[in-house]
């Protein structure tokens, strides 16, 4: 989590986001240093091998060729310069056409739904068999359908994650604490199975919407299309659409929000433990919107955090997390002064209001106590009446009633609700209550607020889809509206009926972006009305690249973590406040998996995406990434280049349209190209100029095709099949491939596949050959091991080159073209060319078989490429050598830049937990739930017997896990201005001799080190990232810390008409649930 770096910086470290090493170039004895390594004969080793290595890389990718093609067809278009500002804006207009299809298709299902509820009869009696998601297709052991269940039709659908899917039909999911046949749950079935029409009549219209619902206010979930769900291993799902973001957004109105508990000594034991889960559930109804803060008191107020005295924090991932890490500190005892406590947090509130800060919207207190001995009148006369803009949520712990009465009166003096809450089986329901008031005043001015989530990926459904194909883990943006009851006897009470959403991958949006226009370093990204990444090339969600687990913040992602270069937030605040304009910076981009860094000048364009809070940017690169070459062939033409067998096209680029008709949906982006433009399919739309630029791309290239075949078809060339495989790629997302060898015997198979993630073109990025040879001197080739291919053993060396026009900083580079061979080839071409001397009688003095000598070939980043040691292939040279790293760096011959990672994880030592803290995960959770329905059922006290299991099976020994932190890393880069250098190092009175010297027409070093002393002494160089540790007053300051945001439009925080007289009163789980439901559960879980 990043936040005022400016302040951090002059706390800390005192310097500039960038830190150079200053190159010292020392200028060797070099006659001194050849009496050990002659500095000619490592020339000429040098020569000899980059001679040999550009020739076949130059032979085999066909480079000369290729650049000569474009030079041939170079007078038959023209180089355009990119007009960022027209860019964005054509971005922005493709994104707000795709957010309003989906928008308008909600309010369908709004419409649909309030019709149907308003057409309805509540009937106590009602009995209806519905399609249970959970039941349907389960059999009992006569093999009859279960009660619920039924035969339901599911096909795969690969539009679905290749789920089994229902496209007639939804399915209704009933939370597992709740009771299937509560009438309340059935008539609202009932009447909502009208939706199933609108739903399928939205999927015709737009084929590209995916799962289409209605989540209800009594908690069933209608989702379409119909598909079945799976418990968990312990028989339950813990998806209750009303705690999900979009739910709560939807039906409430941002709102700032004090949580009093209470910790007196009434409090200890089982009611403390229930007033933890209770304040853990509250914090689970706000969002980043929502503002708050928590107290304790007893005869005295404290704050939870104490960093935090008098304001309140914005409800994101990260504060609600540090807060649930203090509640397990409380402990009870001391008497309880409610008094002190609510003018505390009146006070507050009016003062955190006055500041401009916070939603400037609804505002509630929570009070969460086992009673009040008094009304306390007297403090809401002096700070909230008569408006009473703040409400009153009391929650009563235990089942005593004594001072029920006092905290109902509270309740309803103040238009808040009264809760009661026996046991934990009680919390949720009765937190939840609470959203129905802060609900009303929306409902009665009828206003069906569009609203949009951050980016966020629901890990419970996709347990309970049991998806084991990482595209289910996919982030998306929910829009939602919520859906009020119409009926006139019932307006006062303001009745939400639910809400209604829809889900839009963030793949989707990347569809908008016309990416052969950013260019090779270009790219899109969007923010919220927070500053949180929507989408962003950087933005890394996963704990690992490759696994489904997510960081526990990967959905508030701030922009200046990635954009860390801004240090003032001026892109980030203009684009927060939804402005128009430009931006331009100095940026160390990162690539191959942060290893390797890019310095370039970016250009920012940016603009808001109307109609939601959301705002577009892209990033141009200047130089060579802001001009494109546009060629001009007939369709003819390029249409018979184009289906050639060896040609694809980039599989996440959208070229046409095929999601806005199903008869499309099948076509691959060839063969939409064709029927558009044969007009086979006029209701096809296609981006005609980046068709006609492929089309172009097509033609140039074909002859690549037979080149490379008459290179495979003859026998003397490449006998020792060293290389594997030969490649180009487009400025237009065209690759070619040609193979010379079998498929079979590739050494590594993934390369150039949809498994090689940073070698191919995908939606948000160049293939990393690619952009890396863009950044070479134009007709030199970049030579590189994938860093995967050295930890799966398969190890091969990429050389790839960047076709330019011309040799001009703005001249566009139309394409790139490589191979790959392998790394022993590689390495045997090496080890020849290092034995050669300019002795006439062909003994040579000294070669890199000399054991008094090392030989490497390290890359332009410091990474070993040939070593006589297999094991350090692919480490970091200074992690090998680091006396002579150290020096080369002292010398200038190397730059160290420091850069930052604000999403970084570090290991973390956790201690065992108490019996209380177990009791907070879910598990031991439900057997606590079931303990207290058992005691409430039968007046038995089993609490001392369940207790002992959970406590015996408590985890008390300690353990690792990765937390969130900021850290620090070095990244590496050859000065280009030195070619050659040599240098000694003493090492405790032993001279060391080295000599470096560049591979011509490359991005290699070879380094020859003599082997006579021991420099163990000196420290490695090593690319570890260092935690950045913050103190007690900086990590305050963190927290206070507040960044720019833009408040949501909508706001409706009371209404006059408001029947403030529903406000609570005691509640109990009902017999059925209770019998019907979970005896049996019970059962089983006593025989685990």
């Amino acid at each position: 989590m990043q936040w005022n770096r400016g302040f951090f910086y002059s706390q800390v470290y005192c310097a500039s986001f960038l830190v150079w090493i200053s190159p010292s170039v020392t200028v060797v004895d070099v006659a001194g240093s050849q009496q050990g390594i002659p500095l000619s004969v490592v020339k000429l080793w040098a020569s000899a091998f980059g001679g040999e290595i550009k020739s076949i890389a130059a032979k085999y990718s066909g480079s000369q060729l290729l650049q000569k093609k474009y030079k041939e067809f170079e007078k038959r278009g023209r180089v355009e310069e990119i007009d960022g500002a027209k860019l964005v804006k054509k971005v922005a207009e493709n994104m707000e056409e795709m957010f309003r299809k989906k928008a308008v298709a909600i309010r369908r299902i709004v419409e649909a739904a309030e019709d149907a509820h308003h057409q309805h009869e509540e009937n106590p009696d009602l009995q209806y068999e519905y399609f249970n998601a959970v039941l349907i297709n389960e059999k009992d052991d006569d093999g009859n359908s279960v009660e619920l269940g039924g035969d339901f039709l599911l096909e795969p659908n690969d539009h679905f994650n290749n789920l089994s899917v229902n496209l007639s039909l939804s399915v209704v999911q009933v939370p597992t604490n709740m009771y299937n046949k509560d009438p309340a749950i059935v008539n609202g079935v009932y009447w909502s199975e009208a939706l199933n029409k609108v739903f399928v009549d939205n999927f015709e219209r737009d084929p590209s919407l995916i799962w289409q619902y209605f989540g209800s206010a009594k908690g069933f979930f209608r989702q379409y299309p119909g598909v079945k769900w799976h418990p968990d291993e312990h028989g339950v799902i813990a998806f209750d659409c009303r705690n999900r973001k979009w739910y709560i957004q939807a039906a409430t109105s941002p709102k700032d929000v004090v949580i009093l508990v209470d910790v007196s000594g009434s409090m200890k034991g089982l009611r403390l433990t229930i007033a933890r889960q209770t304040v853990s559930s509250i914090l689970d109804t706000l969002g980043d919107d929502d503002f708050f803060n928590i107290i304790a008191y007893n005869q005295e107020v404290h704050y939870v955090e104490p960093c935090l005295n008098g304001t309140l924090v914005q409800a994101d991932r990260t504060n609600k997390d540090h807060f649930r890490e203090h509640l397990d500190k409380l402990f009870a005892k001391g008497i309880g002064l409610l008094g002190n406590a609510l003018t505390e947090a009146f006070t507050i509130l009016e003062e955190f209001n006055q500041t401009g800060r916070g939603s400037i919207c609804s505002q509630a207190i929570m009070l969460v106590t086992d009673g009040a001995t008094a009304m306390y009148d007297d403090v809401f006369e002096k700070f909230n009446w008569p408006d009473r803009k703040v409400r009153i949520f009391p929650y009563l712990i235990g089942r005593e009633s004594a001072f029920a009465d006092n905290l109902k009166w509270m309740a309803c003096a103040n238009k808040g609700y009264f809760s009661q809450i026996s046991t934990l089986a009680d919390v949720q329901e009765n937190v939840m209550r609470y959203l129905h008031v802060m609900s009303r005043p929306k409902v009665i001015d009828h206003e069906h607020d569009t609203v949009w989530t951050e980016a966020y990926v629901d890990n419970t459904l996709t347990q309970a889809y049991k998806l084991k194909d990482s595209r289910g883990l996919n982030p998306v943006t929910t829009v939602a509206m919520p859906v009020f009851s119409t009926k006139n006897e019932t307006k006062n009470q303001g009745i939400l009926l639910g809400v209604a959403g829809t889900d839009i991958p963030l793949q989707e949006l990347m569809k908008a972006v016309p990416k052969h226009k950013l260019g090779i370093h270009g790219y899109a990204f969007a923010v919220t009305n927070n500053g949180y990444i929507l989408i962003h090339p950087d933005l890394r969600p996963l704990y690992q690249e490759g696994q489904k687990r997510r960081k526990p913040n990967y959905s508030s992602v701030d922009l200046s973590e990635v954009e860390w270069e801004d240090t003032d937030d001026v892109l980030r605040n203009a684009m927060v406040n939804r402005k128009t304009g430009t931006f331009s910076m100095e940026v160390m981009k990162t690539v191959d998996k942060g290893k390797r860094v890019l310095k370039m000048h970016n250009d920012y364009y940016y603009t808001d995406i109307k109609g939601t809070p959301f705002s577009v940017g892209v990033a141009l690169s200047r130089g060579h990434g802001k001009y494109f070459f546009k060629g001009n062939v007939s369709i003819d033409a390029g249409l018979r280049d184009l289906v050639q067998q060896d040609v694809a096209l980039a599989d996440e680029w959208s070229y046409c349209n095929t999601d806005e008709h199903h008869e499309h949906r099948y076509l691959t982006q060839i063969q939409a190209i064709k029927q558009y433009l044969t007009n086979r399919k006029p209701h096809l739309k296609c981006d005609r100029e980046l068709i006609q630029q492929v089309l172009f791309d097509a033609v140039v290239t074909r002859p690549m095709e037979a080149y490379w075949t008459g290179l495979a078809l003859n026998k003397s060339e490449n006998s020792d099949k060293g290389v594997e495989i030969a490649f180009l790629g487009t400025r237009t997302g065209l690759s070619r491939t040609n193979l010379f060898v079998n498929p079979d015997r590739l050494t590594n198979q993934d390369i150039l596949t949809a498994e090689d993630t940073e070698g191919v073109f995908n939606a948000d990025h160049f293939p990393l050959w690619y952009k890396r040879a863009a950044e070479q001197v134009p007709g030199t080739f970049v030579y590189s091991i994938p860093f995967s291919s050295v930890m799966d053993n398969k190890s091969v060396v990429l050389a790839s080159t960047a076709i330019q026009l011309q040799d001009d900083r703005k001249s566009p580079i139309v394409a790139a073209v490589g191979i790959q061979m392998k790394l022993d080839f590689f390495q045997r071409k090496f080890w020849t060319a290092s034995r050669q001397c300019a002795a006439l009688d062909g003994k040579c003095t000294i070669s890199c078989d000399n054991e008094d000598i090392k030989c490497y070939l390290i890359d332009n980043n410091g990474f070993i490429l040939v070593s006589e040691e297999y094991s350090q292939i692919g480490l970091f040279f200074g992690e090998v050598e680091g006396a002579v790293m150290n020096k080369l760096l002292m010398m200038g011959s190397f730059k160290k830049i420091t850069l930052y990672d604000y999403q970084a994880l570090c290991k973390e030592y956790t201690g065992s937990g108490d019996s209380a803290h177990t009791l907070l995960n879910p598990f031991s959770a439900i057997k606590w739930l079931l303990t207290e329905i058992i005691i409430f059922l039968l007046e038995f006290n089993l609490y001392s017997w369940w207790n002992v299991d959970v406590t015996v099976k408590a985890d008390r020994r300690g353990r690792t896990m990765m937390v969130p932190c900021d850290t620090e890393y070095p990244a590496f880069v050859s000065e280009r201005t030195i070619k050659e250098t040599a240098g000694n190092i003493d090492c405790e009175g032993c001279m060391r001799t080295f000599v470096i010297q560049q591979i011509p027409s490359s991005n290699l070093f070879m380094v020859v080190v003599d082997n006579k002393c021991d420099c163990s002494s000196i420290p490695l160089v090593t690319m570890e990232p260092v935690e950045i540790m913050y103190n007690e007053s900086l990590k305050c300051d963190r927290l206070k810390f507040q960044k720019d945001r833009k408040k949501p439009d909508s706001c409706h925080p009371f209404h006059p008409e408001e029947n403030a007289r529903e406000c609570g009163g005691a509640s109990s789980l009902s017999p059925e649930l209770t019998a019907a439901t979970l005896l049996p559960l019970l059962a089983t879980l006593i025989t685990r």
